[in-house]
This record gives structure tokens, sequence and C-alpha cells, in this order.
């Protein structure tokens, strides 16, 4: 199967109650661990490129990476999209080299701004057979590029949402409801403990989805920083050397409940690279002779599956909707 758009996988996913897994890619393990999952329980996936992986990796690199992927993966449906592109020269690059989907990223701009520069891309991407991932409203947080300080951030505001996507003609809006990048998500100060002394966030804004959602009935939304920081390995990776006190993410059972509404699309990125972290320092503590790459990205490689086939199963809902 050729790599497609998410406009059926968008309808299927809205219809059925779940959502589709975004994962960003970086290298070939990444990509085999993501694809392997998705292929043995038979899930739909959306593998992204950041600005930040597209610099690392080299943009043709990624994208034969992905296409190999098709090959290998025939049975799922799998979407090569752009995360986060910050101007429509990047978008237009992604879209001219093989990419069935691009995000324009302008929501630090005014709304008058982000209305103009959205709708300059969808234009040359709807041209191209390409559709588009929009933006309202800013998450705070860290990821590649994509830096936001917590008192930057803002919710997106539902009386916005329905003039913005008339506009624009974007085929799917990011919203900010409390999610946030990296895997610092929030600090100890804005969440409170558990009995277990875990640190818990705040909740996500559902009023505020809600809303979006009965504004524009139908219509794909999209949660990015929406990776859970698995405490498994944050305490794999500070057992092993690394330096991680308070990372936390967003509890699984609140995206679940958004995967059942209007979220289509669920970004994960954070929860991989802990994985791959935490794997190679366990095997690098465990084997200190070792020094082949492919000894220790194979374990990494088959925990990002695990990692991945949680996802699809437990979060997302989408496992046998490919």
């Amino acid at each position: 199967m050729p790599l497609v758009t998410s406009t059926e996988m968008f309808k299927k996913a809205y219809a059925g109650g779940y959502a589709v897994g975004a994962f960003n890619v970086n290298n070939m393990e990444i990509v085999q661990g993501i694809t392997e999952a998705c292929k043995e329980e038979k899930a739909p996936v959306i593998l992204q490129v950041s600005k930040g992986a597209r610099a690392y990796a080299n943009h043709t690199y990624l994208v034969k990476l992905v296409e190999a992927a098709a090959i290998e993966c025939p049975e799922i449906p799998i979407v090569l999209h752009l995360d986060h592109g910050p101007d429509f020269e990047t978008c237009k690059s992604c879209i001219d080299g093989g990419f069935t989907s691009v995000m324009i990223d302008l929501s630090s701009k005014s709304f008058e701004e982000n209305i103009a520069g959205t709708k300059k891309v969808v234009e040359y991407a709807h041209d191209h057979g390409v559709v588009v991932e929009a933006e309202l409203g800013t998450l705070a947080g860290i990821e590649d590029d994509v830096q936001v300080a917590a008192h930057a951030a803002s919710y997106t505001r539902p009386e916005e949402v329905e003039e913005f996507v008339a506009k624009t003609g974007c085929d799917s809006l990011a919203i900010a409801i409390g999610t946030s990048h990296g895997a610092y998500k929030f600090t100890p100060d804005q969440c409170t403990r558990n009995e277990k002394g875990i640190l818990v966030p705040p909740p996500l804004r559902f009023d505020v989805l809600e809303e979006v959602s009965k504004r524009l009935p139908g219509f794909p939304i999209v949660l990015h920083g929406s990776s859970s920081v698995p405490q498994d390995y944050v305490k794999m990776i500070n057992a092993h050397g690394g330096k991680m006190p308070d990372a936390v993410g967003i509890p699984e059972e609140q995206l679940r409940q958004a995967a059942t509404l209007s979220v289509c699309k669920i970004n994960i990125d954070s929860d991989l690279r802990l994985t791959m972290t935490g794997t190679i320092r366990e095997f690098f503590d465990e084997h200190p002779d070792k020094f082949d790459p492919r000894e220790y990205l194979k374990p990494a490689r088959a925990n990002i599956k695990e990692t991945v086939r949680h996802k699809l199963v437990n979060v997302l809902g989408c496992a046998g909707k490919a």
C-alpha cells in the first residue's frame, strides 16, 4: 500500500470513537518498532517528522525509511506527516518531497496572521493532494525547536475555531486543552502528589474540547504533547546513571477519554525517547564490554514496539482498525 493521507483515517476514527497514533520518527529502529507493532495489531499509523528530525537524519533518508515501512507493512495505512512546520517554505519542501500530510504551526502569531499563513499552505497542499493540520492555542513545553514557557501557554478559544477552519480550509485542528510538550510537562508546583508520592498533573480541559466539538461537528481534532512519560522507564533511566527527577506526563485514561470524543490524532514522541534511552542505559550498565550498535539498538527497538503496542490497544483504541 502506498503512503496515504489521513482523510479516511480520521473519518473512521471520529465515527468509531478512537484516535490514530502519530509517532515521531528519527531513525530506522524507531520506524521499525512503530510499524511492526501496528502491523501486528492491525492499526493505522501516522509517522511524523519534525524540523529537528529533518535536520538530524536528512529529509531523503526519512522519506525512504517510511516508504520502506509501507513496503514491509502493506496491510496497514501509513501517513507521512510534517510535525510543527514553522513556515510555508518548510511545508512546501515536504509537500514536494513526498509527504502526504503537513502541519503548519503559526499558533504563536496573531489570529489574523495564523489564518493568512495557514490558508497559503492549505492552498498549495490541496493542489498537490496533501492534507493540512493547523493549530489554535499554544502548548507549553519543549520539543525540538518548539519551546514555550508555561506562562506563555494559552488554551484554545472555542469561539474562534469556526472562523479559523472556514477561512483556512485546514483538514484537522490541533487545540490546547492542557497537554504539554516534552518529558517535563508540568512543574511540581502545578501538580499534586498521590499516596505514593508520584506527581499528578492538572486535568485536561475537557470543557474546551467539548465546546470545540459542538462548534465543529464531525471535524477531526488533534492533541499534541500527549506522551504519558511512563514512570518505569523514568526509573530505569535514573537507576542507570540518568537524572530525570519529576518527569511527568498526561494520564493515559484522560487520553483514552479524549479519543472517544472528537480527538482523531494523538501525538506521542517523548515516550519513545524514554523507552529507547532507558533500554540503552540499562544495556550499557549490564554489558560494559559491548560496543556493537546492533546489540543495544535491537532491545531498544523491541521495547519501542511494546510501548507502541500498549498505546494502540489501551490508550488510542485503534488496534484492529487498519
